[in-house]
């Protein structure tokens, strides 16, 4: 007995991986940024790993205040895709360029100046919050390119155009390559700037990624025309964005806030654990990224079927993602289970205590990948059909009433002491994904109606 019987769900399958494959290629090259900053930093030693792991989840806190919003702008398009309405992509694909232009500029600025009060709330001290302050703060002046870059992005692949951000993203990845170490280290008139150097390097990429993606939309490439006489504030497409993307920005807020608050659990056991954690939660970013390009897929293709009235075909992408997913995922888990050692030597060699450490991390996470895949599939599902609220619900029972609560008592309150926190992670992913599954099958979602907006 196979899992694709029909043909109806073969084409489905096909219409998947085509757009979900470049989408995982670009994930995987987006993350390559942290992996390449942790491999040249561990270099220095563990304290500047554990810096840059205590500034990655306040850095995507922030970020993920203006991603939902992305996300709204590649919804809208998704539906007017199905609608066959070009007009109106190109008028969303403007106001969201906009719009996101000054969320960027906030914060960015609050980024920069909020630095170190933000990383002395999650236990950084010494050299440790030095380094992490100055690695937020450079990262933070970024985060105006990054975001411009994450809306040439979203809206391509609201229309299913997947290509053009990975070669964009590509370029930038290789270039990383060369400037992380030279801004790090240093040579000839470049002063080695360390920590701090890393953000360098990737703010330099971000801004060309952010003109290149610019570029292409005004000159009309790929299917989307950008035009500067719908650069004017439109209050009743902002209206409906912000409805659209505050629960997706406040569902990844809530993630990033998680992790900033398990990092708070961690911090109690030292700078080798932390940068056990870190280590173990970059693999965790690295291997969700099958599960994340398929949900963008997945958001894609339901958004335009939802957008054409297509409801069976819609849940039916939903079905064979969800089984791609979880298939996919699990065996992805279990060779990292057998190489969790190796994996987490490379990183930081010759750090045994951290390598230990890091290596259980992985173990006890990689069994429940599936299950992870799982549920990111289904918010996409729900994205896809304007029902973000759902996806924003299941992340705060996910993380706030299961995961932090319970990383909490197995870490202080049993002899599991450090352990504790890694188990919390397989056990709040079962219980999410299964809340998931049952929030699908409900079909509440299939009776959202499509967006329904016309310029102004």
């Amino acid at each position: 007995m196979t899992l694709f019987k029909r043909t109806e769900s073969k084409e489905a399958l096909f219409s998947l991986f085509k757009l979900s494959g470049p989408i995982v290629l670009a994930n995987i090259l987006q993350t390559t940024y942290q992996l390449i900053d942790t491999f040249w930093l561990g270099r220095i030693g563990a304290g500047a790993v554990a810096a840059v792991s205590l500034s990655f989840p306040l850095l995507f806190l922030v970020i993920s205040l203006g991603i939902g919003l992305t996300i709204a702008g590649s919804i809208m398009v998704a539906q007017y895709k199905g609608m066959h309405d070009q007009r109106m992509i190109n008028y969303s694909t403007s106001q969201t360029y906009l719009v996101m232009f000054f969320v960027s500029l906030l914060l960015a600025a609050a980024g920069y100046f909020f630095s170190d009060p933000l990383m002395r709330l999650v236990g950084a001290e010494g050299q440790i919050l030095r380094d992490a302050v100055d690695y937020f703060q450079v990262s933070s002046i970024g985060f105006i390119f990054l975001f411009m870059f994450f809306v040439y992005q979203s809206l391509m692949r609201g229309i299913g155009n997947v290509i053009g951000p990975t070669f964009v993203v590509l370029t930038t990845v290789i270039l990383n390559l060369f400037l992380d170490p030279l801004f790090i280290y240093g040579w000839g008139p470049i002063p080695a700037m360390g920590v701090s150097g890393a953000a360098m390097a990737s703010v330099l990429t971000q801004g060309l990624s952010a003109l290149i993606g610019f570029i292409i939309i005004y000159r009309g490439k790929g299917g989307i025309q950008l035009n500067f006489k719908d650069f004017r504030w439109d209050l009743r497409f902002i209206k409906t964005m912000m409805k659209l993307g505050l629960p997706s920005s406040l569902e990844l807020s809530t993630r990033a806030l998680g992790m900033s608050a398990l990092i708070v659990l961690v911090t109690g056991f030292g700078s080798m654990v932390m940068a056990s954690y870190g280590i173990g939660a970059r693999i965790l970013s690295f291997v969700i990224i099958p599960a994340l390009g398929l949900s963008s897929a997945t958001t894609t293709l339901v958004g335009q079927h939802m957008g054409a009235q297509e409801v069976d075909k819609a849940r039916e992408i939903g079905v064979i993602s969800q089984k791609v997913a979880f298939f996919g995922l699990t065996a992805i888990g279990m060779i990292l289970f057998v190489f969790a050692e190796q994996l987490t030597a490379f990183f930081v060699p010759g750090e045994t205590e951290v390598i230990k450490n890091g290596a259980m991390f992985i173990k006890i996470m990689a069994p429940s990948f599936g299950l992870l895949g799982l549920q990111q599939v289904t918010n996409g599902v729900f994205n896809g059909a304007g029902y973000t609220l759902a996806s924003m619900v299941m992340s705060i029972i996910a993380l706030w009433i299961i995961r932090f609560p319970l990383a909490y008592w197995l870490a202080y309150e049993t002899s599991l002491s450090y352990d504790g926190i890694w188990w919390a992670f397989p056990i709040s992913n079962l219980i999410a994904a299964g809340i998931a599954l049952i929030w699908f099958r409900r079909g509440t979602w299939e009776k959202k109606k499509r967006v329904n907006f016309q310029a102004a």
